[in-house]
């Protein structure tokens, strides 16, 4: 990495921390409750206006049931609740959903879970950042007419704000989030004190006229409360994330994660609670499209429902509203982030059992999982674009993820505990766990139910694509799999397998010009001490050949020089051909060719050096019994590299160290068997 890339790295994520450091980013309960409850939380601000939105397919009169489908999510969110703090207890490292389906029910199991929670938090992304600028659109306007790019610049900044690290985003993230929590609980409150007072609070709306799109009877209207029931249940969206970041708590870590889950669950179900009598009592009125409001002035976009509960409540206070509208939209904007820490530590887990690329297991330089966060932001970003940031068709996309981990995650503690009970002695024991299991069945009854009833009434408005999009990852990570085992098996060495020399070992020295970086890969090749070494250039302007002939006995160089012509002139496939043959010839010889390299220290240096080196290694790594060494010299612009003291894998050469030779590609086979094909990259 070049200095300027390095420095402005810094300035963006901050300084390295050690792998030491890591126990001063684990989170005590206070910032726990944002990293990781933003989202749960957040789904307030939409999910009572999903609810009235179906509702309103049938007029203003249905919005009576609105009530009661209410005080079914909320009777489903407590028991969701009860049942992941079981999880929590019992399955700590982090796994979540995907550890308690994989050890009770199956690696497939697993992995299918883990699929559907991975299109769950990629859509938790877009969904709250694009719900975000709808509520900064019900107070400005102009933010409207570039939803795309607002939502764009939101998941940005929000991936941004990770990369530096879990704790120092939770504490950024802790003041919205409570800020949002006091907005609702003082709109509710001051909207009690004002009805106590005998004031009529009326939404603006209140007076428009909805037009029915149809006439619901019988099963058509169970239909439709099963769909606004269906939609009313991304309040539950977030849950399981505690679950899944139980790693990142304090200790006693179990203890904490569960005691925040239940801050979770109260805090949110009664915010639910209290926004959907508000919407019913100011009689907000929202349709799915604007032509079915009659009353909306014409040009006019509908106010989401928590801002048009806010206008109503604090009237010409506009400070109350903005407060609100604000927050609300700043918690939705962040509520990303419990994706952006579920993401990347379940896509570690992942990678570690080998079912996701490996680079996705490591931390990065703040201790975060850098490259789960890139692409969980790159996705999302494809999403917001895709679907024009409009929350009515992302949210039809949502939850299906969400309820497949959450039934299946109940099924398996319930194998769980059937597993435990047997050899428990203590009744006391027993007690408990019958207990926990019977909580968990009722989860597994009511999360299966839910996820039934959210296929039959989603699946025509967009779930279909999600249904495609799980079985679809969960077949790549079943791919990757077979390859990393494919691949292990390979490379497991045999019981009574010992190192086998090469019979002998032919050098290569690739030579351009007579100069010091020809000067030191011969002697680096000649130290190395080979059966056979030689010298090869490439006929390609015979003028320079000449002079490069006359100069090398002109030196005495005690080294074989040998010209390969080249009619086409051509740089690359003479080399290689030649040392393909010269492994033809001695199939049980190693031959190391050695690279003169230059090390420059800028970035629009490196374009113009070494490009004919690239294209050798990239045809040479695929040609067996071959080993290929770099030997770099390094120009004067790569001392300011040279005098910073950065690590090696950025490729930097501190001064005053003897220069090093990097091997960077070795590709061979057995020498004992020329038909294997084992390689390994250094």
């Amino acid at each position: 990495m070049s200095p300027v890339t390095d420095k402005a790295k810094r300035v963006i994520v901050g300084r390295a921390l050690s792998s030491e450091q890591l126990g001063e980013t684990l989170l005590p309960k206070k910032i726990a409750l944002p990293v990781f409850a933003s989202d749960a939380l957040s789904s307030n601000a939409y999910a009572t206006q999903e609810i009235l939105l179906v509702l309103s397919l049938g007029g203003v009169a249905f919005y009576k049931y609105a009530p009661w489908i209410a005080l079914l999510v909320i009777f489903i969110y407590s028991v969701v609740v009860a049942s992941y703090r079981q999880n929590v207890h019992a399955y700590p490292s982090g796994g979540g959903d995907y550890e308690v389906v994989t050890t009770n029910l199956g690696a497939r199991a697993g992995v299918f879970v883990a699929s559907a929670l991975l299109v769950d938090y990629t859509l938790t992304v877009a969904v709250s950042i694009a719900s975000a600028v709808d509520n900064i659109a019900s107070a400005f306007d102009s933010v409207g007419n570039n939803r795309v790019a607002w939502a764009v610049g939101a998941i940005v900044v929000i991936t941004l704000m990770n990369l530096r690290g879990v704790r120092e985003s939770g504490a950024l993230f802790a003041i919205p989030t409570y800020g949002f929590i006091l907005g609702i609980f003082g709109m509710s409150f001051y909207a009690m004190w004002r009805i106590a007072h005998g004031e009529v609070l009326r939404a603006e709306s209140a007076s428009w006229h909805i037009t029915p799109e149809n006439t619901f009877a019988g099963a058509a209207l169970l239909f439709l409360l099963a769909r606004s029931f269906s939609s009313g249940t991304t309040a539950l969206t977030g849950v399981e994330a505690i679950a899944n970041g139980v790693p990142a708590f304090k200790k006693p870590k179990s203890k904490n994660a569960a005691t925040t889950l239940l801050l979770l669950g109260s805090i949110a179900m009664t915010m639910f609670a209290l926004i959907t009598w508000l919407s019913i009592y100011t009689q907000v009125h929202v349709t799915e499209q604007d032509s079915d409001l009659v009353g909306l002035p014409a040009g006019q976009a509908q106010k989401t429902v928590i801002a048009q509960v806010a206008n109503a409540v604090f009237g010409s206070f506009q400070f109350g509203f903005l407060f609100v509208s604000f927050s609300t939209a700043l918690i939705l904007a962040l509520a990303a982030n419990t994706a952006f820490n579920g993401f990347p530590v379940l896509g570690s887990v992942l990678a570690r059992d080998g079912y996701l690329p490996r680079q996705l297991h490591t931390r990065g330089d703040r201790l975060a999982f850098s490259n789960g966060i890139i692409v969980l932001a790159g996705v999302a970003i494809v999403l917001i674009v895709v679907y024009r940031a409009n929350v009515t068709n992302l949210i039809q996309l949502y939850i299906v993820g969400v309820f497949v981990s959450f039934t299946l995650s109940q099924l398996g503690m319930i194998r769980h505990w059937n597993r435990l009970l047997p050899d428990e002695p203590l009744a006391s024991e027993r007690r408990r766990m019958l207990r926990s299991r019977a909580t968990n069945a009722v989860g597994f009854v009511m999360t299966g139910a839910v996820l039934f009833i959210v296929l039959i009434t989603k699946f025509t408005k967009g779930a279909w694509i999600v249904c495609i999009a799980m079985p679809l990852l969960y077949w790549l990570m079943q791919k990757v799999h077979q390859h990393y085992e494919r691949v292990k098996l390979e490379l497991a060495p045999e019981p009574d397998e010992t190192v086998t020399l090469p019979a002998r070992t032919h050098a290569v020295v690739l030579v351009s010009k007579v100069h010091k970086p020809t000067m030191r890969a011969l002697a680096y090749a000649r130290a190395s001490r080979p059966d056979r070494l030689e010298a090869v250039t490439v006929n390609v302007d015979p003028p320079e050949t000449e002079h490069l002939v006359q100069e090398w006995e002109r030196r005495e160089i005690p080294v074989t020089l040998r010209i390969l012509d080249s009619p086409y002139r051509e740089i690359t496939r003479p080399i290689v051909d030649y040392v393909k043959g010269l492994h033809r010839e001695s199939p049980r010889d190693l031959v190391v060719v050695y690279i003169p390299e230059y090390v420059v220290g800028k970035w629009w240096e490196q374009l113009l050096h070494n490009q004919s080196a690239l294209r050798l290694k990239a045809k040479l790594l695929f040609t067996p019994g071959v080993v290929v060494c770099n030997v770099p010299y390094q120009l004067s612009s790569s001392e300011l590299v040279a005098d910073k003291p950065v690590s090696v894998a950025a490729g930097a050469v501190r001064r005053g160290e003897p220069p090093a030779v990097v091997q960077e590609v070795v590709v061979a086979r057995d020498f004992d068997n020329p038909g294997s094909d084992s390689n390994s990259a250094l």
